[in-house]
């Protein structure tokens, strides 16, 4: 493979003293001042764009369409529970409708919480955060709203029966924080208790028990994790998804401790392998996905462990239940009341299987019959009513929702018109050689007759386990509109890469992309690069890249490495100076992905890849544009404002756009998205000339 080198480069990154730490501070006066001169360059350089404000436009009105699924983001008894957003509700209407019209394709929907008018009449700009309800009789729910779209946010009670929030009833503060039921008048929580009870990330690590009626203060803790046990002191939280209350409680990013209630009260850990994951509980017993090999199974298998066991004070058994294929990896996993739902990707392709344990012991599969070659998502499930609903969809296929039971028929339930002429593009799955010989898929769109070779633009991740798997054209993975349908309109190539360090083959997908072997993600995305010049598809210098959190922090040492391949680099949300990282926001977190810069065995392959600390004088890369939020306590927005700093003072072309609201998925509203699409798509045109 091609490698770009350049002889005797002097290093200009950051010295000791940091010339620009003062970008760390948040909300500080001469930070703020100086994104908001970068935002206004940005923006004069992009807006002009002759075609700006047709795109922006163009992006709203898709964003803004009624024509959505309207997805079953919550199902409790017999009704489902949906978030809807559109031009009128930028920030979403929370809604029910009864389950038996909703699965027919009728839905009458009342609206419980209308969070834009909830905002204007608190002074708050509410940000929708999702609700937990009380089973069996799903009549009070716990909902959280996020001032600004941060992570952390708000718990208030709310009476479905009244559709009010309950007088007196259970609130949380702002903090980082989850809650789950207990019963209807006791709670399980983990968050900031005071001094002491959070971890070095932020993230609490005391669980507690809250009856009504008590101050929050006079709460029974009923796990506490020292913070020494980890190098991050990392959190313990709840999860209330699980039909028992349970406390999980963090030991690195990937490893975790699983306490269940027992009848006594008390939380008793499951005993489970290392880097195992309780993904749900069925007929009693906790199913538990694999990221190592145990038990008799081989890494990515499903396998369940009896809570009676834990009850009786025993240590449970596993119980074999489904072992994928050499190409197949478990995405996701949904438990109703007699069936175990798993969606499984094959050769990143989604497949549907139901799985049903029969009287000895053995777990028989049936494959739903949805359609191939497709993205497949759980959207939700109906426990009592044992059936799930899942959508389905590919980029030139627009979504459609289906209701599926274990036994019975497959059902649309809704489906998407066409936004564009499928017949006008083709799209296929093709394999780039890595640079050590691995086979990394990624899929190509492009317009029939369109001239070749011409522009391309790769998006990808590579990381944390997170499967890139195509969507329709219109809802590429950028919350940005239709930019990918844009760009392939225009005669450009849409590529979404399949790197390691992701899902899309299990946990050996994952784990060849971790730590000292990072250098593997950047190699697949070269590799990416270098097929599509190869094969005629693109040149170097017209190919764009495109990486959103990890995905920016591939992209900025992607662009360092290959500066001769690139011609432009779209980073949203980055991280990019992994020499601080776990001191930025919840950095500390992700040891167990990157690595520790403390620790000089690790910093000694970080700094090898550390976008900040290996911008070079005298190399010019690659146009950059950076977007994010300064609201994002996720990904520190100061990793995005240094980089863009240090690039721009030895005369590298940067474009920056911060907004002010949003949190780590940047937009909080339509209209902020469509403005970013826009501008992405301005950006792509004036760098390597789509469209022109």
């Amino acid at each position: 493979m091609l490698r770009f080198a350049a002889p005797l480069l002097l290093v200009a990154a950051a010295p000791a003293a940091d010339p620009y730490l003062w970008l760390e501070d948040i909300e500080g006066p001469r930070a703020l001042e100086q994104v908001k001169a970068w935002n206004a360059e940005t923006a004069a350089r992009l807006t002009q764009d002759p075609q700006y404000e047709k795109d922006r436009a163009r992006a709203k009105a898709i964003l803004d369409d009624e024509a959505q699924i309207a997805g079953p983001d919550i199902i409790v008894g017999d009704r489902v529970l949906n978030l809807w957003r559109d031009a009128k509700n930028p920030r979403g209407l929370w809604r029910a409708a009864d389950l038996a019209g909703y699965t027919a394709g009728r839905p009458k929907w009342t609206t419980l919480i209308d969070v834009d008018a909830l905002g204007k009449a608190e002074g708050q700009s509410w940000v929708w955060h999702g609700a937990r309800c009380l089973e069996p009789d799903y009549t009070r729910c716990l909902v959280s709203l996020s001032p600004g779209g941060t992570d952390a946010d708000t718990v208030r009670e709310f009476d479905l029966s009244t559709q009010r929030f309950v007088d007196g009833g259970f609130v949380l503060p702002q903090s980082s924080q989850s809650a789950a039921w207990i019963d209807r008048d006791t709670l399980l929580v983990a968050r900031d208790w005071g001094a002491g009870s959070l971890g070095r990330t932020g993230r609490p690590r005391i669980a507690k028990v809250w009856k009504r009626g008590m101050p929050l203060s006079a709460a029974t803790t009923v796990y506490e994790q020292g913070p020494e046990l980890t190098p991050i002191g990392v959190s313990a939280y709840v999860d209330a998804t699980m039909r028992r209350p349970v406390v999980r409680a963090g030991k690195t990013f990937f490893d975790s401790d699983f306490l269940f209630r027992v009848p006594s009260g008390a939380f008793v850990k499951l005993p489970l392998p290392e880097r195992a994951d309780v993904v749900d509980v069925i007929d009693g017993r906790a199913i538990v996905r694999l990221n190592r090999a145990a038990a008799g199974q081989p890494a990515g298998a499903l396998v369940a462990y009896p809570l009676d066991a834990l009850d009786r004070g025993e240590a449970p058994r596993a119980e074999p239940v489904f072992s994928p294929s050499p190409t197949q990896a478990v995405e996701e996993v949904e438990a109703t009341d007699g069936t175990l739902w798993v969606k499984v990707l094959d050769d990143v392709s989604g497949k549907l299987i139901a799985l049903t344990r029969g009287a000895d012991g053995r777990w028989a599969q049936r494959a739903i019959p949805l359609p191939a070659n497709s993205t497949i998502h759980i959207v939700g499930a109906s426990g009592k009513r044992d059936m799930a609903f899942a959508t389905v969809e590919g980029m030139l296929t627009p979504p459609t929702l289906y209701s599926v039971s274990a036994q019975g028929p497959v059902a649309k339930v809704q489906s998407l018109p066409a936004r564009f002429d499928a017949a006008q593009f083709d799209v296929t799955q093709r394999f780039a050689t890595s640079r050590d010989g691995t086979k990394v898929p990624y899929f190509l769109v492009t317009k029939k007759g369109a001239k070749r070779p011409g522009p391309a633009l790769i998006h990808a991740y590579g990381g944390f386990r997170n499967a890139q798997t195509p969507t329709y054209l219109t809802d590429q993975p950028y919350r940005a509109g239709p930019l990918a349908l844009t760009f392939v309109e225009r005669g450009g190539a849409y590529v979404l890469a399949n790197l390691r360090g992701g899902g899309e083959y299990g946990p050996r997908w994952h784990e060849a992309g971790l730590r000292e072997k990072r250098q593997n993600v950047f190699d697949d995305l070269h590799a990416v690069g270098d097929d599509l010049v190869r094969t005629g598809v693109a040149t170097k210098k017209r190919i764009a890249i495109s990486g959103r959190s990890n995905g920016g922090l591939l992209v900025g040492a992607a662009m360092q490495q290959r500066p001769d391949l690139y011609g432009a680099v779209i980073a949203g949300s980055p991280l990019e100076d992994m020499q601080r990282y776990t001191k930025m926001s919840a950095g500390a977190l992700w040891i167990d992905e990157y690595g520790d810069p403390d620790k000089p065995a690790d910093w000694a392959f970080m700094r090898k890849y550390s976008p900040y600390q290996n911008v070079k004088a005298g190399v010019r890369y690659p146009p950059v544009l950076f977007y994010l939020s300064t609201k994002d306590d996720r990904v520190h927005p100061g990793h995005a404002r240094k980089l863009a700093a240090l690039l721009k003072a030895n005369g590298n072309t940067v474009y920056y756009n911060e907004y002010l609201e949003g949190g780590h998925s940047v937009g909080a509203d339509h209209a902020e998205d469509a403005r970013r699409a826009a501008m992405l798509q301005a950006f792509l045109t004036r760098e390597i000339g789509v469209g022109k």
